[in-house]
């Protein structure tokens, strides 16, 4: 399995993953160019992308899959109601519709609801021959039910968005924070920390944090207070990351 995150924040998000046999784009935001650029920097040809798993439908997160997929056929996987609320897809063919597992011949994709503002938001658990990456952003908290599912995964990919105080004492108005903290909005680094010390076992190798604010939240605050969150309940791991806005990542390999 290879792992590439392309672009994780609020001006567009993609990840890449491989399996032996697929070649996956979760989320396609930013736009076409950047998407297939990034593609060709790390050795994949775009035409050779055969799933593309969509998490939500806020535009970071599909900005650029219109016009993906007018080039590259690949298959679009999303719940029913996600997909009637799609106009722009409507009369592409390649559509997979799924409830909470995504099947293909050789993969089972799990995936787990989301507490977000858009409509039939979902995160990924992607295994394949005891190999295994969990991407999780765009969600006010992780339910409780999901943990077991969730637990000991080789490479998570979570959602750090923002620091509570600095999110609190800046600029954006009230409503907007408000929806920020809320049960329907981010995780804050906080948060993440909290839930890495669940997840985080003898199994994991890695991980990034996902979707950072780049008005309430910096690199450095969220590793600090991340790291913080996992000596405070006794975890030891320290191959954290965060993903860059810009920037791709190591393409991690498993």
């Amino acid at each position: 399995m290879r792992i590439c995150i392309f672009a994780s924040g609020s001006k567009g998000n993609s990840t890449y993953i491989e399996t032996k046999n697929h070649k996956i784009l979760l989320d396609m935001g930013k736009n076409k160019k950047y998407i297939v650029d990034s593609l060709k920097s790390i050795g994949v040809n775009p035409k050779d992308i055969d799933i593309i798993l969509i998490s939500h439908l806020h535009n970071d997160h599909i900005s650029a899959l219109e016009n993906f997929v007018k080039s590259y056929k690949a298959t679009v996987c999303m719940p029913e109601k996600m997909f009637a609320s799609l106009d722009s897809l409507q009369n592409y063919e390649h559509i997979k519709i799924y409830d909470d597992e995504i099947e293909f011949e050789d993969l089972t994709i799990k995936t787990i609801k989301s507490s977000h503002d858009a409509v039939a938001s979902r995160n990924f658990i992607i295994e394949e021959d005891g190999h295994s990456v969990v991407q999780i952003t765009d969600t006010g908290y992780i339910k409780s039910k999901y943990f077991n599912l969730l637990k000991n995964k080789e490479v998570y990919l979570l959602e750090s968005n923002h620091d509570i105080e600095m999110l609190t004492h800046g600029p954006y108005p009230d409503w907007l924070k408000k929806r920020v903290l809320s049960d329907e909005g981010h995780l804050s680094n906080q948060a993440c920390g909290f839930y890495l010390a669940k997840l985080i076992g003898d199994k994991t190798k890695k991980v990034y944090l996902m979707h950072l604010s780049e008005v309430n939240n910096t690199p450095s605050i969220a590793l600090a207070t991340v790291k913080d969150s996992l000596r405070e309940y006794n975890v030891s791991f320290e191959d954290i990351k965060c993903a860059e806005q810009d920037n791709i990542s190591e393409v991690i390999e498993l």
